[in-house]
């Protein structure tokens, strides 16, 4: 399962591509924190690591960590509009149930074989 970014997600990541010539794409994956377990990281890719996974995009390159992998398989990336802001959000098939603050969430340890 790839991962996949909406129209208005893709053009944001392509528009910080652009301000930024020395990034290789959007490095996305997961962190062990919060109340729930997992909080998402999005961030500009500097460098391939040694067991990424890449997923190509209309010309954007998304690196995804072995650990993370099989946590977001198949997670849409989109961006919304909020009051004066965009915010990155992730529709995750993984994602059993988020925290109250939304800040992270659980997966399904059934449905998900850790690395």
């Amino acid at each position: 399962m790839s991962i996949t970014l909406t129209p208005a997600a893709l053009a944001r990541v392509q528009r910080y591509l652009s301000e930024t010539p020395d990034a290789l794409g959007l490095r996305f994956g997961v962190t062990r924190t919060g109340c729930s377990g997992w909080q998402y990281i999005a961030d500009l890719a500097k460098e391939q690591r040694d067991g990424d996974t890449v997923f190509e995009q209309d010309g954007v390159r998304v690196l995804v960590d072995a650990l993370s992998l099989p946590i977001v398989a198949g997670t849409t990336i989109d961006l919304v509009q909020q009051r004066l802001g965009e915010q990155f959000v992730f529709r995750n098939p993984n994602a059993a149930d988020e925290c109250g603050c939304g800040e992270s969430f659980t997966t399904d340890q059934s449905r998900i074989a850790l690395v």
